[in-house]
Formats: C-alpha cells, sequence, structure tokens
C-alpha cells in the first residue's frame, strides 16, 4: 500500500484535491478490498484535537470515500450515477485511534462488500454494503458500514423533478463556535430559531460540507448538525461522539430548514431531522 498521493478526485466526488483522503486503493481477495489513507493533522475543518487525536468523522469521510471509488472503480458502477447513502454507522476505540504527532497519520483500511443489489438485467450493480476496519500501526482502533445504492442520470431526474443546488445563506442567530466544540463561526451549520434548533450552514460554500453543489443536504452536514444540537443540549458535555448510526429515510431538501429533534441521556445523544411535517433521518451519538 501507498500513501504518497491522493487518488484522483473524481473517483470520491470532491472538487478540492485537498479533501481526499484515499491514497491508495486494491483488490485483495473475492469483494474485498484493502485501502490506504492519509488523516492530515492540519484538516481545515476536523483538525486534530488538543490531545492530537483526529475528528471522528474522518472515519465516516473515508468510508464515504470507499463506498465511491470501489464501486465506481470495480463494480462497474457508471461514473454518471448518483450515490444515495440509505444509512451509515461507527465505532471508534479511543484506547487505540492514532495521535496526528507529525504530518498526517498512515490509515490502512480493510473493507468488504455485501448485500449487492443488480438492475433487471443482472448486469448493473444498483446497491451495495459495506464495512471497513481501520487500521493504525497494525492495531484495529474503528469499524465503520454502511449501504448506498446508485441511480442513473434518468431515474435520478425523476425522484427529483424540481430540485435546486442552491444553499440558502445563514439564518441565525448562532450559538458560539465554542459552545459546539469549534474554533471557527464558518463551521456552525444549526441555527437557533426561538426553541428549536433548524439545519442551516453558516457557509453555503463550505469546503468540506458543500465542496460540490448538491440538490440537497449532505449526509456529513446532516451528522455534523445532529452533534452540534447535542452539544448544545448537552450544555457541552456531549461533544466528541465514539460512535453513531444514522438512517436517512428520504432527502433533507435545503429549504425549507430542516428542525433537529434531539435529547441527551446518560452518554447518548438521540437526533431526528424533520421537514415538512415528515422525518428525513435520525440516529444516535454515543459519548465516553
Amino acid at each position: 500500500m501507498s500513501w504518497s498521493r491522493t487518488v484522483e478526485r473524481e473517483w470520491v466526488h470532491r472538487i478540492s484535491v485537498a479533501e481526499v483522503l484515499l491514497t491508495d486503493v486494491r483488490s485483495c481477495g473475492p469483494l474485498a478490498f484493502c485501502a490506504a489513507a492519509a488523516w492530515t493533522r492540519s484538516h481545515p475543518t476536523f483538525p486534530r484535537g488538543h490531545d492530537d487525536r483526529h475528528s471522528p468523522w474522518m472515519v465516516v469521510e473515508t468510508l464515504r470515500q470507499l463506498g465511491i471509488y470501489i464501486p465506481l472503480r470495480h463494480f462497474d458502477v457508471p461514473p454518471t450515477s448518483r450515490f444515495l447513502i440509505s444509512d451509515v454507522s461507527f465505532r471508534l476505540d479511543v484506547a487505540r485511534e492514532p495521535r496526528a504527532v507529525h504530518g498526517a497519520s498512515e490509515i490502512t483500511c480493510l473493507a468488504t462488500v455485501g448485500g449487492i443489489r443488480t438492475g433487471g438485467c443482472g448486469n448493473t450493480v444498483t446497491g451495495l454494503r459495506m464495512q471497513v476496519d481501520f487500521l493504525a500501526g497494525g492495531r484495529t482502533f474503528a469499524h465503520a458500514a454502511g449501504g448506498a445504492r446508485f441511480l442513473d442520470a434518468e431515474r435520478y431526474q425523476a425522484l427529483r423533478p424540481g430540485a435546486v443546488t442552491t444553499v440558502a445563506a445563514g439564518r441565525g442567530p448562532r450559538p458560539q463556535p465554542a459552545a459546539l466544540g469549534l474554533e471557527s463561526m464558518s463551521d456552525v451549520v444549526v441555527c437557533l430559531d426561538g426553541d428549536r434548533l433548524l439545519v442551516d450552514p453558516a457557509d453555503p460554500r463550505h469546503p468540506f460540507f458543500f465542496d460540490h453543489g448538491t440538490d440537497h443536504v449532505p449526509g456529513m452536514a446532516l451528522l455534523e448538525a445532529a452533534r452540534q444540537a447535542v452539544a448544545l443540549r448537552s450544555g457541552g458535555r456531549l461533544v466528541r461522539p465514539v460512535s453513531c448510526r444514522m438512517t436517512a429515510s428520504r432527502f433533507t431538501e435545503h429549504t425549507p430548514p430542516a428542525v433537529i429533534h434531539c435529547s441527551a441521556y446518560g452518554h447518548t445523544g438521540f437526533f431526528r431531522m424533520r421537514q415538512g411535517g415528515a422525518q428525513t433521518a435520525a440516529g444516535l451519538l454515543r459519548y465516553r
């Protein structure tokens, strides 16, 4: 495995090369893949913590990139297909997770694919599930899993007639970044509306959450909105999740802003996103 250079940005649906984490992906058995990822200690959105630990969202973003790269390169999913995530989860062993002491952490990923679905003719892969173990220094420190389906442009257009890619400018008022475990207001993706919390990015062109145009709120932005909501509702007690699970039942539109319902019990935060009277996503975050 090589950590010398990133894979082509197009294979992980990124515009900015700086947001590409994968550096090598190889087949290592039937439906099994070995991959390398470089987690920089200077990531602008998710810098290492004060104790040099990486953001747990680096696990999820690496899973997301593998979930795009492997279907495109190894399962002949057309590059024009639209990828829709149905669910995502991860768990982190805090005693084993790497510290970003210098430059970047070299991460090894062992991925397995299952639950493959095909179209009517049986020749086109239309969905799959993936599980990934993450290793650093030869020790497993995290596990992630998720499911996705792939739609061609025609089917996606039929599913999303009239969808817009414009992200509304921030509405505010907003919590202070420090209350959410952040350093910059531009990373805040929630706003206050009376006693409600809304999904509302302060920066509609955020280099990570909105690296490219999209006609719905991306899953990573929803997860971060949930994390920020739990951090706020817990009074700053629950900030850095060590595991999570989220299921997306429908698209979360840019407007009107989705309402975040969340509650914290002990070391667990529960969340639901609702929009137009319907639930769009739900899940939980666990903390130490």
